[in-house]
């Protein structure tokens, strides 16, 4: 890593988890494959953030912890990077393994339970739902009819006032990390 930490994939421990690496990977990350409009990509921390934003207005009485989860739901991408799901389904459970053993050495490291509970994680994948659709008609080229099959259809209140950016990774990586500090220092 660019810490300077070397960080075992197949046995990964939160002593090698900086969030530094973190912040960077996820920046320079594309989603959607990098098949977006717009000058930069659109990347897992800018996704991330959203999903983080998105959590906050589902379970605005959730705990600064859950909402710290959900802004490290896809961190373990930063090394992984960003599959899409047919070819996450054709790696089969190996893949669903190892990033499950990421995520929780990243959960431990910034003091969360190695698992997230079933409650919050649905919670959580609802707000990613919801980003994904936000992305698939802002800057994907889906209709939102299109979108809504694949994503369910959001609650636009949910939405209100908020829109897909791009940024530079180097901006990005910068208010991931912003973020991350200031839910950590509301733990």
């Amino acid at each position: 890593m660019l810490s300077g930490r070397r960080l075992d994939l197949l046995d990964p421990t939160p002593v090698d988890i900086e969030i530094e690496d973190i912040a960077h990977g996820l920046a320079f990350v594309a989603r959607w494959n990098g098949q977006t409009a717009g000058d930069y990509a659109y990347s897992v921390a800018e996704h991330s953030l959203l999903v983080e934003e998105l959590f906050g207005r589902i379970a605005p009485k959730a705990p600064v912890k859950w909402r710290l989860a959900a802004l490290l739901h896809d961190a373990p991408e930063y090394v992984i990077g960003d599959m899409i799901s047919p070819v996450k389904s054709a790696i089969g459970p190996d893949y669903g393994a190892l990033d499950d053993r990421l995520a929780a050495a990243i959960h431990i490291r910034f003091g969360l339970p190695a698992e997230v509970p079933k409650t919050v994680k649905r919670q959580i994948k609802k707000a990613d739902k919801i980003s994904a659709w936000m992305e698939a008609t802002q800057i994907a080229g889906f209709s939102e009819a299109e979108a809504t099959k694949f994503f369910g259809r959001p609650d636009k209140a949910v939405m209100e006032g908020l829109a897909i950016t791009l940024r530079p990774p180097t901006k990005v990586r910068r208010a991931y990390m912003e973020r991350h500090i200031a839910l950590l220092a509301q733990l």
